[in-house]
């Protein structure tokens, strides 16, 4: 066979070129950004992902208790251990813009230390619908406000069943600058009850980087501001000055204006097109830590 000529050569590299950009180009079209990207991992019963799927979470976590409580005035009392919780989420897509959820249930082992009894029992169920008004994949850009009810139906003997009942209205929103995305929610918890449970104002915000499939790492922040005071405590006789967030709702009679901001990091394992594998670990960052020293959440997220 005889050698190329150079003519030749150009020409089959060009065609190459060529047929290479041609396949990358059929590759991206095809492609949504929605398919990069990850849904939260922390803070999982409030931080609700924008996108509309058809979905079962599973997820555990395992709440870390500050060694020492300071409840009030700068008074303090031991406490340490966790507060653990097994519970599987769900949500269905009624169609590619609305969804039903049951964000809240499963069980919870509350184990401190020292102060509180130990507690085993069922979580309160929530559930809701979000709807997604804004769906721009020019832009990569989803917003979905919706809202969950909470339904008083766990045990007291951690801390569930309390009061009438507590809506949670938010907003949820995500931005991809490929191959980072920047998801965001806000939210406000509404008692039916404001003697029994206190209004929470909660925010979350997680920027994530696409590596590959098995390497989505991620940096979140969450907070919580209580905005009012109720008239109950968990240790009775005791003003409280905080609450558990997003798991608790306690009705502290002097947890009013105060903020617990938690900051960590994870990251996800696409190990299917359709199952995802989460890590996470937080710390709380301002001080008095109040309950929240630390959280690890592990969870599994499997859309059909």
């Amino acid at each position: 066979m005889k050698p190329q000529t150079n003519k030749q050569a150009q020409a089959a590299a060009s065609a190459a070129i060529v047929a290479a950009f041609a396949l990358g180009a059929s590759a991206a079209d095809s492609s949504n950004w929605l398919d990069h990207t990850i849904s939260p991992v922390s803070n999982p019963i409030l931080f609700e992902d924008p996108k509309i799927n058809s979905e079962v979470h599973p997820f555990y976590m395992c709440h870390f208790l500050p060694d020492t409580f300071e409840y009030i005035d700068g008074k303090t009392v031991p406490l340490g251990g966790q507060v653990q919780v097994f519970a599987v989420q769900l949500r269905y897509a009624i169609n590619d813009r609305l969804a039903v959820i049951a964000s809240k249930d499963g069980y919870i082992e509350f184990q401190p230390q020292n102060t509180l009894k130990h507690g085993y029992g069922f979580a309160d169920l929530a559930a809701g619908l979000k709807y997604a008004v804004v769906k721009d994949d020019d832009h990569q850009l989803l917003v979905t406000p919706g809202f969950t009810i909470t339904v008083p139906t766990g045990s007291t003997g951690v801390f569930q069943g309390r009061g009438s009942g507590e809506w949670n209205v938010f907003v949820s929103a995500e931005k991809g600058y490929e191959p980072f995305h920047l998801t965001g929610n806000l939210g406000f918890r509404i008692p039916d009850n404001f003697a029994e449970q206190t209004a929470q104002m909660h925010y979350s915000l997680q920027l994530d980087c696409y590596v590959n499939r098995y390497f989505i790492p991620f940096a979140v922040a969450n907070g919580y501001t209580i905005l009012s005071e109720g008239n109950r405590n968990l240790i009775q006789g005791v003003p409280l000055n905080t609450e558990l967030y997003d798991l608790i709702n306690s009705g502290s009679t002097r947890a009013g204006g105060t903020t617990q901001l938690t900051f960590g990091g994870g990251f996800r394992t696409r190990i299917t097109t359709n199952i995802d594998t989460g890590i996470a670990y937080e710390v709380g960052v301002i001080q008095p830590a109040g309950i929240f020293a630390s959280r690890a959440t592990a969870d599994l997220v499997w859309r059909f």
